[in-house]
């Protein structure tokens, strides 16, 4: 990338939109208006419409220190992404609106907008809109994300019945072990800038935290062998969190394996090198963005075809509460230690 700088202040609101979206093109025949009008408009041929929202801000959803422009674009669409597919929900479209302070040029913006087309690109979503405003301090970003479902075939959090079995996708711990390894780093970086950053053999978990990818493959997965979860959410804040949800929102408890948890063999090691339990980093990590889903009994055979979904425990009345059933044979309640979006640190 060249040196050049320019003032965003030079183009100003509306000039630096045009300059953000001259490239834009829709993909979605339902697109009828995109950017350039008061509104959008789309149209989605008698299917239900699934909008959800999020915040990034910058210090405390990402550190820019280690966060390269590009890579945030491209996690800011996925983490949104992910909540739709949590609702059984094919995402079409996006609005991104940004709050920048003058210290970013529009390089700067360029290299972010690359990482939100790519994610467009790559999940087939119209980016239709948004808004830029002047931030004091530091970036703020939100994206709005909207999706379609056949009717009444979304799936929310509060379908899981007694005796379904609880499954996740993927692996867990990983992005959070990323971020202590990144956050190490900077803390080596502080102290003596002429060090060089050593994260040889940590590719896997540092890119689950500097880019995640929403699970769209198992949702395809889902919907080819005819499995409907009964409940399900995307594992953003940890695995207890996210169990606890299932479980609040349907009114039942559960039994959780430790040894079914899913965790990859270089989130085992780099834990253990932080003198961190593996289970605690999947259990209370969060940022893996996962998919965490209740079948029916019946489809426990079809479930085994994948390699991708774990059946991790079942589902119980609620009067048994949540439960994980550790290796050594004991039963602890489950508590949720995860990400608390108030605070800037995660709880203890």
């Amino acid at each position: 990338m060249s040196e050049e700088r320019t003032d965003i202040a030079s183009l100003g609101e509306f000039g630096l939109i045009d300059h953000l979206t001259k490239n834009n093109e829709t993909k979605q025949a339902g697109t009828l208006l995109s950017v350039g009008d008061d509104a959008a408009v789309i149209d989605h041929f008698g299917r239900q419409t699934v909008i959800t929202t999020d915040m990034l801000l910058e210090g405390i959803h990402f550190d820019l220190m280690y966060t390269p422009l590009k890579h945030l674009g491209y996690k800011a669409i996925a983490v949104n992404l992910s909540d739709l597919y949590a609702m059984c929900a094919t995402p079409t479209h996006v609005t991104v609106s940004i709050g920048i302070s003058n210290r970013f040029s529009v390089e700067a913006l360029d290299e972010l907008y690359e990482g939100i087309y790519a994610a467009c690109d790559k999940f087939n979503v119209d980016l239709i809109g948004g808004d830029t405003c002047s931030s004091q301090k530091g970036l703020v970003i939100s994206i709005t994300a909207i999706g379609e479902v056949a009717p009444d075939k979304y799936v929310t959090r509060s379908g899981a019945q007694k005796g379904d079995l609880l499954c996740v996708s993927g692996d867990l711990g990983a992005a959070y072990i990323g971020l202590q390894l990144l956050e190490r780093e900077k803390r080596i970086y502080l102290e003596n800038p002429g060090v060089q950053p050593d994260l040889q053999n940590k590719a896997y978990t540092v890119g689950r935290i500097l880019k995640p990818e929403p699970r769209a493959d198992i949702i395809s997965w889902l919907e080819k062998h005819d499995i409907k979860p009964t409940s399900m959410i995307d594992v953003s804040d940890g695995l207890s969190s996210e169990i606890l949800h299932l479980c609040k929102n349907s009114d039942k408890g559960c039994i959780l394996y430790e040894e079914k948890i899913p965790i990859h063999d270089e989130t085992k090691e780099t834990a253990l090198e932080f003198n961190l339990d593996p289970t605690t980093c999947a259990l209370s990590g969060g940022e893996d963005y996962e998919l965490l889903f209740t079948i029916k009994q019946e489809d426990y055979e079809k479930i085994t075809l994948s390699e991708q979904i774990s059946v991790i425990g079942y589902m119980t009345e609620a009067s048994e509460g949540a439960n994980l059933l550790t290796k050594g044979g004991n039963k602890h309640k489950l508590i949720a230690q995860g990400w608390n979006a108030f605070s800037t640190e995660k709880n203890s």
